[in-house]
């Protein structure tokens, strides 16, 4: 059996920066995200899959990153993310192989904990879905 990595949409438009402070705050976690365990691949999101009400600059989304993770790996993104941004808002969107989606948000460390466990469930879900397919 083939495990798809999930993809994870993470948005922090949140923080309350000017457009510049946040592409250059998108631009600085990038690399580091690439480094977490169990991410097998990181970037920014690009203006053609912009949803409506969406800021751009330079080609890619104001604000936005895409993960693919491996799904075994989740709760190392999630701890990474906690420990990033304890304290700040970030929205979060797990995709699943199957195409259903999971919107979560989060501000502290406890909610990151929370959206992980939310994850988890989510992703659970998920392979009892693909089993009955």
């Amino acid at each position: 059996m083939v495990i798809t990595n999930l993809q994870v949409a993470i948005a922090l438009t949140e923080l309350d920066l000017d457009d510049e402070d946040l592409q250059a705050e998108v631009q600085n976690l990038l690399p580091q995200l690439k480094e977490v365990d169990g991410v097998e691949d990181a970037d920014l999101v690009p203006v053609e899959n912009a949803p409506p009400n969406t800021k751009a600059l330079g080609g890619f989304l104001l604000g936005l990153l895409k993960a693919e993770v491996k799904p075994a790996n989740i709760k190392n993104l999630f701890t990474f993310l906690g420990d990033r941004f304890g304290n700040k808002p970030i929205k979060l969107v797990v995709k699943a192989p199957d195409g259903r989606e999971l919107n979560l948000e989060a501000a502290s460390r406890e909610e990151f904990e929370f959206a992980y466990q939310k994850a988890q469930e989510f992703l659970n879900n998920t392979s009892n879905n693909t089993t009955n397919s």
